[in-house]
């Protein structure tokens, strides 16, 4: 196992099959993973009647839910094949839910607003790993003040940029030191590249001091076609390679960026389909009217 900790991110791929689920966590901890993370969401709890009307799509979504009581079965089969047991709560109820059975919680990119939401999480004394795609510096510092008065003082940072894929040039890496520099705590990087020289100097160069990655068992998850997510068999390769003198010199590359932490231009849509930091809906108050004057979605127009 690398010194830099995988977590394999399940996200919706499980197809709410306890057995596919289980098939995750052995094939994780096959090819090195530290961890496997599910996620744990209601749709009606995760998007606001305004998003819901607007694209029915959304409502399909259930399908993805993962069954809370699949929870105990997958901590002990994740502790039985030597790995940490992770999730993402999305409403309020699924903190209590999740707190027996998980070593560590991940917050999402989506959920960096949600300061009371923060705050629960923190209180339960669990160690917490928060995502910061999209995020300009101070909603991170907001975001870390908020876990520190519920008691998590040094939470780890991801740096991630919230496309799905993401294109390597757009991985932005160096800001994975200002993260660090900015807030003294462990920073690593939340891929959605699927690119092995992305991950590679993310730890080689940056010293990322985890990585999340999506995966996907076989290409039929749902959310494989979306083009982020990563084969046991081509991540495992990565972890192997990592043995390996470093291949990427220290100087300069395309997929450092300016060292800057701040949103894309792309990622401005996403910025409005976090979670409101009132109700914890999707997506922010300020942008739900406009959905409402809207005209729905059509299958022909998405």
């Amino acid at each position: 196992m690398t010194p830099t900790p995988f977590i394999a991110e399940v996200s919706s791929n499980h197809g709410r099959d306890l057995k596919r689920a289980m098939a995750f966590i052995e094939a994780a901890a096959d090819v090195g993973c530290a961890g496997v993370k599910f996620q744990q969401f209601r749709i009606d709890e995760l998007f606001s009647r305004e998003a819901l009307a607007y694209d029915p799509a959304l409502a399909r979504r259930r399908a993805w839910e993962l069954p809370v009581e699949f929870n105990p079965e997958l901590a002990a089969c994740a502790h039985s094949h030597g790995v940490q047991f992770a999730s993402t709560p999305f409403y309020r109820d699924a903190i209590a839910e999740l707190e027996p059975w998980v070593d560590f919680f991940k917050i999402s990119s989506y959920q960096v607003l949600w300061l009371d939401f923060l705050r629960e999480v923190a209180r339960t004394g669990k160690p917490v790993v928060l995502a910061t795609g999209m995020a300009e510096m101070d909603e991170v510092a907001a975001a870390v003040d908020a876990l520190a008065q519920g008691g998590c003082e040094a939470p780890t940072l991801l740096h991630c940029v919230s496309l799905y894929p993401t294109r390597p040039e757009d991985a932005g890496l160096a800001a994975i030191e200002a993260l660090r520099s900015r807030f003294d705590v462990p920073v690593g990087w939340s891929d959605h590249s699927a690119n092995g020289a992305v991950v590679r100097r993310a730890i080689q160069r940056f010293d990322a001091q985890m990585i999340e990655f999506h995966m996907d068992l076989d290409r039929a998850g749902d959310e494989y076609a979306f083009g982020h997510c990563w084969l046991p068999a081509q991540i495992g390769a990565v972890i192997s390679s990592l043995a390996l003198p470093a291949s990427d010199g220290p100087g300069p590359s395309a997929l450092d960026g300016d060292g800057q932490k701040c949103p894309l231009a792309e990622e401005a849509h996403e910025r409005i389909w976090r979670s409101d930091p009132i109700d914890g809906l999707r997506p922010i108050r300020s942008a739900r009217a406009e959905l409402a004057r809207a005209v729905p979605l059509t299958e022909s127009m998405k």
